[in-house]
């Protein structure tokens, strides 16, 4: 009988665990750490910021239903891990949890420290980035609609997820269109990505173009290239010198690695990112598997002011599949070939009347080519309605124990997506590399 453990019940985690209930005989244990008893839909915070949804419209709580689907539950904060023990510290009471395998899916720890004044706790500026974060960003907002000027949205160098930054300013635009309000607040996007419609990545077919009309379209001035140094209680300031007042700013933070992975230099790198082999495995420790935003990628090209790689639900839930599966072969539960996640990707972006969905596929361009299979941005109102559903669709699925169900496969595959596939044919391990894999136990 193994045990194993899944740190994190967010879009990574919870998935995760159930494809492994799903995959393992009920002789093998799963269980569930979080350090909160929630589920969020964390793409619907933007909602929740802008006050157009209640935070609990998008949240579940997670212990009754991981009981329904025979998953432990362990509610506390994970303080170290001994990879050569294979042991967890958690909570403020040090309880010892041992583990057989462990699936390191924590999500984004947000570094606020990167930037005098960011943040809401103790700086200026709010941000999208977490449900407490969501619900002060909102408490700000209302008071901001009652003493209306200049509003700041953008993203600090390092930052890998952009999409957000995009939808707030559109969003908020829209929201003060509504309330009559536009014409009082000047509205600024920031953004350390060589240009609007980047993301990250680059290479995204039409997403320049749509973000940059869209933008001009609304009347947002767009500073591209930028690195925030400096935000004062009203002011952001630039590398470059130059000083942009605000009443309300919704700045992105770059994302790090939880603490109990940044001060272990033989797990992660001084970020707290995990390097993993394409099965998901940590290369050094064959029981650590990792999914999500605290897996280490390159981005696929260098820019003037560093941005990170995105990591979407979809490229998180496809890992989490890819590390069930290989867990199932491993344990002798499955006898068909590893996988690795394609991280192919789709970001939804709600615009209020419209809004813009890219895919691309995949995230990481052909290493020897320099091109992906296809990536394309899609523009129009059905976007926003795309979005609702899919919320709807995700908390159900959640709420069911379900992690990706065949429908949603075949749904993919008739977008041309796949989530996983046989690292045979996908990746530079080499075939005795997969045959010691297979091996261990």
């Amino acid at each position: 009988m193994a045990h194993i453990v899944v740190i994190g019940a967010g879009i990574g985690g919870l998935p995760t665990a159930y494809e492994l209930r799903k995959r393992l005989s009920s002789q093998h244990r799963v269980t569930i750490i979080s350090d909160t008893p929630f589920f969020t839909f964390i793409p619907s915070l933007p909602w929740v910021a802008l006050g157009l949804k209640q935070l609990s419209q998008v949240q579940l709580k997670i212990e009754p239903i991981l009981r329904r689907q025979g998953i432990e539950w362990v509610q506390g904060k994970v303080k170290s891990i001994d990879p050569y023990a294979k042991e967890l510290i958690v909570g403020d009471n040090h309880t010892l949890i041992n583990y057989d395998y462990v699936v390191i899916a924590t999500g984004a720890s947000l570094n606020l420290q990167a930037i005098p004044g960011l943040g809401p706790e103790h700086g200026y500026t709010q941000s999208v980035c977490n449900p407490h974060h969501a619900t002060l960003a909102d408490q700000a907002w209302q008071k901001f609609l009652d003493n209306p000027g200049p509003l700041v949205i953008g993203a600090v160098p390092g930052a890998s997820c952009f999409g957000p930054a995009y939808e707030f300013a559109l969003l908020a635009e829209w929201r003060l269109r509504k309330l009559r309000k536009r014409s009082q607040v000047p509205i600024t996007l920031i953004t350390s990505e060589p240009y609007v419609g980047h993301l990250g990545i680059g290479g995204m077919s039409q997403s320049q173009e749509l973000v940059e009309k869209l933008l001009k379209k609304q009347q947002i001035t767009v500073i591209e290239n930028a690195a925030i140094t400096k935000i004062n209680p009203s002011t952001i300031t630039l590398a470059d010198g130059h000083d942009f007042p605000f009443e309300y700013a919704m700045i992105l933070p770059s994302f790090q690695g939880p603490e109990f992975l940044r001060s272990r230099s033989d797990l992660a790198d001084a970020k707290g990112f995990i390097p993993v082999l394409p099965t998901y495995q940590h290369p050094d420790f064959d029981s650590i598997y990792a999914a999500g935003v605290v897996v280490k990628i390159q981005p696929p090209e260098q820019t003037p002011i560093p941005t990170g790689v995105p990591k979407t639900g979809q490229m998180t839930e496809a890992m989490g599949m890819a590390v069930a599966h290989n867990l199932a072969v491993r344990l002798g539960e499955h006898s068909g070939s590893l996988v690795t996640p394609t991280l192919a990707a789709i970001c939804i972006t709600d615009f209020g009347d419209r809004g813009i969905v890219f895919i691309a596929d995949q995230v990481l361009p052909d290493p020897v080519t320099g091109k992906r299979r296809r990536s394309v941005a899609l523009e129009g109102r059905w976007v926003s309605w795309a979005k609702t559903l899919f919320e709807q669709f995700f908390l159900t699925k959640m709420r069911l124990g379900m992690s990706v169900p065949w429908f949603e496969q075949w749904g993919l595959k008739i977008l041309g997506l796949d989530l996983v596939e046989p690292i045979e044919d996908s990746s530079p391990l080499r075939y005795a590399e997969i045959e010691d894999f297979r091996k261990l136990s």
